[in-house]
């Protein structure tokens, strides 16, 4: 198993410009990050973690999309190892392949959501309840969803409708209202809304613009657009949050090419990744104004920030690795994954470990890593379906004596 830790990168204070990269070349879904050789994984996968300081005190479940098999795997982590509990079927088309993309667990746990992204012509977001895994509902939503996220409530469920086979046209987020799967509003946004943040108040969303280089806030209770700011480096400021979608010709060769958006605990700041950029903004949410940047290797992509507010993890599609950035200090730490193209990544309630999704190359089946934070490396590994993207966490359970 290959573990890359070095503490290279630190956090470059507002007004320095990034070096830009040559543009980064396309996966085959979301065309954004290149797609790297198959990696060798030592045959770890599946193997429990060695009895260290490593081994895990409680059990962690996660759910896991796998686009191209056509289903979603419940993922059970703790002191034996990583385990695939289950796997749900997810599609409408025996004959095609339908993309269980985004994956997302109601606040109280009792439901997941999978959005559904190669639709007839639309696409759909289908809920499940948790541990039985039965279906108990669809609503069908805009072009090619893709990532969601739920209000803490639990009662409005937003998606993002990435249109990827589309003309760059502006495109939607659609709201929906959980309990009755009952799709309330399509809310236009931009060219390619992609990741899906709700602030723990519930009262904004957040996406991301791979298309129109924004970030774009929504309000939650009036299902309108509020604000809309510009990532293009070296122009970044608000913009009339009613004007036209920002043209993806326009932004010139230096792009930010956002695909994340996350908010901390305390919702105080927001973090973009700017896939096009090898960049991650720190965003005060407040003003909607670039505090800090964090330079990242090739393609970052999705993002997660800990419980406990101390670490922010970028999963690096273009490197096969992820990058764990200290809040405070801006340091950065590497962890090599088992497979390429690092796609997702979730983080546990007790801000220990790492749970992060690798596409793997054509026809081999990607995995889910384990990373324990606090040590910086792989500890487990699981090979899965087809295509893993999505993750989400479902539940965190300690241990009982005999357990």
């Amino acid at each position: 198993m290959r573990i890359a830790r070095t503490w290279r990168r630190s956090a470059r204070p507002l007004g320095r410009q990034a070096a830009l990269p040559w543009a980064v070349l396309p996966t085959v879904l979301l065309l954004l990050a290149p797609a790297a050789a198959a990696a060798q994984t030592g045959g770890q996968e599946g193997r429990p973690p060695s009895a260290s300081a490593n081994t895990p005190t409680a059990h962690y479940w996660v759910y896991v999309a796998n686009e191209a098999s056509d289903e979603v795997s419940r993922v059970r982590f703790g002191p034996e190892g990583l385990e695939v509990e289950r796997n749900v079927e997810v599609g409408m088309l025996p004959a095609d392949i339908d993309g269980a993309h985004g994956v997302t667990v109601s606040p109280d746990g009792l439901h997941w959501y999978v959005s559904v992204a190669h639709g007839t012509p639309f696409g759909e977001v289908w809920k499940y309840t948790t541990g039985s895994d039965r279906l108990a509902g669809k609503a069908k939503v805009g072009m090619f969803p893709a990532t969601m996220a739920v209000t803490p409530d639990g009662q409005y469920l937003f998606v993002v409708n990435f249109n990827l086979h589309g003309n760059p046209v502006p495109s939607s987020v659609s709201a929906i209202f959980a309990t009755g799967m009952q799709e309330l509003s399509k809310i236009e946004t931009c060219v390619k809304p992609h990741g899906s943040a709700i602030n723990r108040a519930g009262s904004r969303h957040y996406s991301a613009c791979v298309g129109s280089d924004l970030l774009v806030e929504i309000s939650v209770e009036d299902l309108s657009v509020t604000r809309r700011l510009l990532l293009t480096p070296g122009r970044e400021g608000l913009l009339d949050p009613t004007g036209p979608a920002v043209d993806e010709q326009e932004s010139g060769s230096a792009r930010c090419k956002p695909t994340w958006v996350v908010v901390t605990p305390d919702d105080r700041w927001l973090y973009v990744a700017c896939n096009g950029n090898r960049e991650l903004l720190e965003i005060d949410a407040g003003s909607l104004s670039v505090t800090r940047r964090f330079p990242t290797g090739i393609g970052p992509y999705n993002l997660a920030v800990s419980p406990d507010s101390r670490f922010l993890v970028a999963t690096l599609k273009g490197q096969q690795a992820v990058a764990i950035v200290d809040r405070a200090s801006g340091e950065e730490r590497l962890v090599s994954t088992s497979r390429p193209v690092t796609h997702g990544v979730v983080i546990s309630p007790d801000s220990r470990y790492a749970f992060v999704s690798n596409e793997a190359v054509s026809s081999t089946r990607g995995t889910l890593d384990v990373i324990d934070l606090r040590s910086g490396e792989l500890v487990a590994s699981a090979v899965l379906g087809l295509q893993p993207g999505g993750i989400a966490f479902w539940k965190m359970e300690a241990l009982t004596s005999g357990s």
